[in-house]
């Protein structure tokens, strides 16, 4: 398993020594927003051949979600998740983390009444994932399927979700991402999860039950990781996550060294 980051706002802006910068603290690999990459290609082409770092995978960076309410941002969103797979396929970038929506609409929160019924949800969904399927397979990607607890997102809310849009529609170039603080809401317990999931589990996100850097709440990583260990994943283990702490760089070093420990 390999240990990588999102960007953080202590990290230098400069994409060469953002990048030396994160591999300097420990990191195996940079999950990149989407748009960061699209604009500076070849910025970031030249860090990772000076570095040695790899883009592990993209986050974000487009405007449209695939199950977006509004169908000309969906289409819009489509087009621009298509455009960052093809700049991964150029540094070596695995895939792009994909949920459904995000703070578009919460069924546990005001006004609680979708303006779509969940069936359009799904079309929407399924619609935008066969699309992307294509792009995935043009551009030797993955689709990283993303579940979302409750109040961020009311169509994907447990790794289960998920995984029926890839059962039920046969796709190869989609997988889901399991996001620890997501879990923490969503499942009855992470490790039977992760474990029952293992073949369609692509990718990981980290943060501790409370969002904040891991080693500052209750979840127990090593465990966790154990049991992922065990399971053969070899995939990454991305910090996701807020910082905690007066000194946000020092506490995100200890969270580093924290999960490393854990690893071992």
């Amino acid at each position: 398993m390999k240990l990588g980051t999102q960007n953080q706002t202590f990290f230098p802006d400069a994409i060469g020594e953002k990048f030396r910068f994160i591999k300097e603290i420990g990191f195996d690999g940079f999950e990149i927003d989407g748009k960061l990459l699209v604009d500076n290609l070849k910025e970031v082409k030249k860090a990772i051949e000076e570095t040695g770092l790899p883009v592990s995978a993209a986050c974000g960076g487009y405007d449209g979600w695939i199950g977006d309410f509004s169908e000309e941002k969906r289409l819009n969103g489509l087009q621009e998740i298509k455009e960052i797979l093809e700049a991964l396929q150029q540094v070596g970038g695995k895939g792009i983390v994909v949920p459904a929506a995000w703070g578009q609409f919460s069924y546990r929160l005001p006004p609680m009444e979708s303006p779509r019924s969940q069936e359009e949800d799904r079309k929407a969904v399924t619609k935008s994932l066969i699309f992307l399927e294509q792009a995935a397979k043009e551009t030797d990607t993955i689709i990283y399927l993303e579940p979302l607890n409750r109040y961020e997102d009311h169509i994907i809310n447990t790794v289960a979700d998920a995984r029926r849009y890839i059962e039920d529609n046969g796709f190869e170039r989609v997988q889901v991402i399991a996001d620890f603080y997501h879990m923490n809401i969503e499942e009855d317990n992470l490790a039977e999860t992760l474990h029952t999931n293992r073949d369609v589990i692509g990718h990981i996100h980290l943060a501790d039950n409370h969002r904040f850097q891991p080693g500052s709440g209750s979840l127990d990583f090593k465990r966790l990781f154990d049991g992922l260990k065990k399971d053969g994943y070899a995939g990454y283990l991305t910090l996701e996550c807020r910082v905690r702490g007066d000194n946000p760089e020092q506490q995100y070093r200890d969270s580093a060294d924290y999960l490393k420990k854990a690893l071992a």
